[in-house]
């Protein structure tokens, strides 16, 4: 929805007279967020941990001209074109916003509530009634009194249902949200001790929850359950219940049975009377009664038993956050930081019970302190040890005061710390072995420092990466440029082989507008390791679009079958103007729509609301080579021609670049609005020799032991090093496994040792290789360069006829980088 930053004013109630007209369509909370500049505004909150007001310097930088904001601005006289709506309280002003926004819509909007399974009732209600509504939902877990707005905010007048989640920590919050959501349907799930700390009961929480529905046609929960029954009963609210009941035979809603099977469970139920059945492919009783719920929303709406069957048998389960990765020492990890209560420790168990190829292995739990459940600590630290012990495991590491204080109702093998730092520090990372473990536990804790510490691994090959010297060559770049050229750096190949994160930290605090990765899972690791610039994925995989949609990734789009399935799966998953960027084939001919595929293209972007073109962009054939500037001008018309056509069928700005790091140097006056730097942010030049460019990485070694052989003697496998003399042979740390290509062996290539050069004798092996030091003063545990400041990568390159792109990204990820200013 589009609203003119004049009625935005009015609704919020804002002190401002004069303004600079602009249209608004985004909100924003998150500056790490951002996608759309232009057209969004950005509410200032100010919260215990952090404040809204020091981003936003950075967030005009950006492009963002709109901002609601309750204290004073430092620098207004450098944000000329800004608007800022005063208001007392930001929160407030946001919900009172999308509250306005809300009313205008008269359409059916069901609420969920409840201590757990809010999620998986969304996700199972959008995967039930997609094919018969346009549907808006929740985008992940957005239930809280910031995520509740932003999810509302969703709705415009192409909807023709929304299922809103809500979630409250506090007593008094949720009337804001049912202010908000205004449900014409309300779904309570269940009540338990989740968030329980700021109750005096549970029953004043369930109560609380029950505000949500004040003003909506019916309440759907479990009749079973005396404290929702009792609150229903004391609000009034019986005469709008559909009380679904295992054991009450006169509701409206009645289950008669209930059969499990290995792999799934039948429920028999009797609605106003008349009898049908449904399965779902599922057998936890969690699951069934999640299950339940959606089938009385579906028969509120009138849908027909039969639709309800079908639909049933094909529900999918609701994704875990859950990564499995390798560990040192034969250990397997199951990494789990996302929450600490205690039902999704039961559900992470079952998955660490179901790991296939864990036989044999010893199962370890490494648990935080359980928080936010409301129960003593005695109480609930004897569940969990009951808990673990059904569910198998060997181990129990427990860090965190509380669960320290308990020791005593643990009966396996345990360890406790009082913190992570203190089991970090104690050396107890180093005492895994064979084990299948889960690494379960509160953000609070960072056990993120755990799961890093199981994965280290250790070589005595480092490659150094010069994070000034970077700098330097993103400025040298960035001085070509007009100040409102957008910079896109590349970071795939894992940063060129220099290791993504530290450079895309450094980027992001230089100012670089986006990021550009190669696929999903490396942008979704920059995104676990804390950058929050926007990142393009440039080679986006089929499986891939749940990792892009998590970790706010934006993709490369260059087919039709690709941008379908996009479409698809962001329907599947209810989001909206998703942001893609559209690549052209202007004549390299690798990937890329064509000029014919253009209006099948516009046809196809002006059609849908999923996913929207951010950018449009192409890539030069051959701009480094001036032999080739009569084809790369012809690309650059078929690109602008390409590029109007996006931009006709796309509402907001998009952004159009062609330039790599060559053209950034030859075709300067091309710029269009954006860039994008590759090879030459890392010191090497596609055009040769450019004078103020800086060396970025060294790959350095040392000498792990020094024999001297008589000249009848050969080196290394098939005796291909031969000697010409008695000379002095070193072995070094490193090879084809880590990244030296096993051609420059035999005398092709050399090492530098002490300013001198010693080349390669014999084959280089999978992690060792021999030099020549015979004329060199060198000893064991001296370093040596493979390549860096004394032995550019270029020179490499030419010794084994390729590109200094091949040498950079052949650096294996078992190389430790080094990183350092200076």
């Amino acid at each position: 929805m589009n609203y003119p930053i004049s009625e935005i004013v009015r609704l919020i109630k804002a002190d401002n007279a004069d303004l600079f007209q602009y249209t608004i369509s985004e909100l924003l909370t998150d500056s790490r967020s951002l996608t759309f500049p232009e057209e969004t505004l950005f509410f200032a909150l100010v919260t215990s941990r952090n404040d809204g007001h020091r981003y936003i310097d950075d967030l005009y930088r950006k492009g963002v001209r709109n901002f609601v904001i309750s204290k004073d601005i430092e620098n207004v006289e450098k944000m000329p074109e800004a608007n800022f709506l005063r208001v007392h309280d930001t929160l407030e002003a946001l919900q009172n916003l999308v509250a306005a926004h809300r009313k205008r819509f008269n359409i059916p909007v069901i609420g969920v509530t409840g201590s757990n399974g809010k999620t998986i009732v969304k996700e199972w209600l959008y995967q039930l009634l997609h094919e018969d509504y346009n549907m808006v939902r929740s985008p992940r877990s957005y239930n809280s009194q910031i995520g509740v707005p932003l999810s509302v905010w969703q709705i415009n007048d192409a909807t023709e249902l929304a299922v809103i989640e809500a979630g409250i920590s506090q007593p008094g919050e949720m009337i804001n949200l049912e202010d908000i959501i205004r449900p014409t349907v309300g779904v309570i799930t269940n009540i338990g001790n989740a968030h329980q700390e700021g109750f005096s009961s549970v029953e004043e929480k369930c109560i609380e929850k029950l505000v949500l529905f004040k003003n909506a046609d019916s309440i759907i929960y479990n009749g079973d359950s005396p404290v929702i029954f009792d609150a229903v009963e004391k609000l009034c609210m019986g005469t709008r219940e559909i009380a679904w009941s295992h054991r009450d035979k006169n509701s409206p809603l009645y289950i008669i049975k209930i059969i499990k099977n290995e792999a799934s469970t039948t429920v028999k139920y009797s609605y106003l009377q008349y009898e049908s059945e449904f399965t779902i492919p599922f057998v936890e009783d969690a699951s069934v009664e999640n299950a339940i719920h959606c089938l009385a929303v579906m028969l509120y709406l009138g849908k027909t038993s039969s639709e309800i069957a079908a639909r049933m048998l094909l529900l999918e389960p609701v994704a875990m956050r859950l990564e499995v990765k390798e560990g040192r020492n034969n250990c397997l990890l199951i990494n789990d930081t996302y929450n600490s209560d205690i039902n999704s420790l039961e559900i992470a168990l079952d998955f660490q019970m179901r790991r296939s190829g864990a036989a044999g292995m010893k199962r370890t739990l490494i648990l935080s302190d359980l928080l936010q459940t409301g129960m003593m600590p005695s109480t609930l630290y004897r569940k969990v040890s009951q808990l673990i012990s059904h569910k198998g495991i060997d181990r129990l590491i427990g860090i965190g005061p509380e669960i320290s204080s308990c020791e005593r109702f643990f009966g396996m093998e345990t360890e406790f710390y009082v913190s992570t730092d203190a089991f970090l520090q104690s050396g107890g990372a180093e005492r895994f072995s064979n084990e299948l473990v889960l690494i379960k536990g509160s953000r609070d804790f960072h056990f993120e420092l755990i799961s890093e510490a199981l994965e280290l691994k250790q070589h005595e090959t480092i490659l150094e990466v010069n994070l000034d010297a970077m700098v330097h060559n993103f400025h040298f770049y960035r001085q070509k440029l007009k100040p409102e050229t957008k910079m896109i750096c590349m970071v795939k190949a894992f940063g060129y082989g220099a290791g993504s994160y530290e450079l895309a930290k450094t980027l992001q605090d230089r100012g670089c507008d986006y990021l550009a990765v190669a696929v999903a899972d490396e942008g979704a690791e920059l995104r676990k390791a804390g950058i929050t610039m926007p990142i393009m994925v440039m080679n986006p995989e089929m499986n891939s679009f749940r990792t892009l949609f998590s970790y706010s990734l934006e993709p490369e789009v260059y087919s039709f079958k690709l941008l379908n399935a996009l479409i698809k799966e962001a329907e599947l998953l209810g989001i909206t103007h998703y942001p893609v960027h559209i690549k052209i084939d202007s004549g390299m001919h690798r990937l890329g729509f064509t000029e014919e595929d253009m209006l099948h293209l516009t046809e196809i972007l002006k059609g849908q609301p999923s996913v929207i073109a951010r950018s449009v962009f192409s890539h030069f054939a051959g701009s480094d080579e001036a032999r080739f500037d009569g084809f790369s001008q012809q690309q650059i018309a078929v690109f602008k021609e390409c590029a109007e056509m996006v931009q006709k069928a796309t509402p907001q700005p998009v952004l159009r670049h062609i330039l790599n790091t060559a053209g950034i140097s030859r075709f300067t006056d091309e710029q269009m609005d954006a860039v994008r730097l590759g090879i030459g942010l890392y010191g090497i030049s596609p055009l040769g020799e450019e004078k103020g460019l800086r060396n970025v990485s060294a790959l350095k070694t040392t000498i792990l032991q020094i024999k001297e052989l008589d000249s009848d003697q050969t080196v290394g496998y098939g005796r291909r090093g031969t000697l010409a003399r008695r000379s002095r042979i070193a072995a070094l740390p490193i090879g084809y496994a880590d990244g030296l290509d096993r051609h420059l062996g035999n005398r092709k290539g050399y090492v530098i040792i002490h300013g001198k050069h010693a080349p390669y004798v014999g084959n280089i092996c999978m992690d060792v290789c021999m030099v020549d030091v015979t004329d060199i003063d060198c000893k064991e545990g001296d370093k040596v360069e493979i390549f860096g400041d004394n032995l550019p990568v270029t020179e490499v390159a030419r010794w084994l006829d390729t590109i200094p792109y091949e040498i950079l990204t052949s650096v294996s990820s078992r190389v430790k980088r080094i990183y350092f200013r200076e």
